[in-house]
């Protein structure tokens, strides 16, 4: 299997994990109450030979409370998980993050925008953007002569 090699993917992880780190580490305030700071799913990006696909990991938040903008260049995923303070006294302790998120992805390949896929099951997100023809493989017929 040949793989294409992509000098700026593994930039864009450690900035990813460097950016995860801070997040966790430094945006978190004790006094903050939950729903007030933003924070960022977990995601996996697969290519496939005719496809990107994406899946973030949102459990918890409704359907509706989630945005996915396609453009030429990029992928946005955004939308908020909200707190139950109806009950907020009753909490002995609150470890997952609440409030609004975003991520945001170059797409890196020519792909059909107005053909993007996007499915929520089990608290997954899972986005199918088809690319475009002109980089999705051709199989090419031998003759016999």
């Amino acid at each position: 299997m040949l793989t294409r090699w992509d000098p700026f993917r593994d930039l864009s992880v450690l900035q990813d994990r460097i950016n995860r780190i801070f997040n966790e580490h430094f945006g978190r305030v004790e006094s903050e109450a939950p729903g007030k700071r933003s924070w960022a799913p977990p995601v996996d990006i697969l290519e496939t030979p005719t496809d990107l696909v994406v899946r973030a990991e949102i459990p918890g938040v409704k359907r509706e409370d989630i945005d996915v903008e396609v453009t030429p260049e990029s992928l946005t995923i955004r939308g908020e998980r909200k707190f139950d303070e109806e009950n907020k006294d009753q909490y002995l302790r609150v470890e997952r993050p609440y409030g609004p998120f975003q991520r945001s992805f170059s797409i890196g390949v020519p792909v059909q925008a107005d053909k993007v896929k996007a499915t929520y099951k089990d608290g997954v997100l899972e986005i199918t953007i088809p690319k475009a023809e002109e980089v999705t493989p051709k199989k090419v017929e031998i003759k016999a002569e």
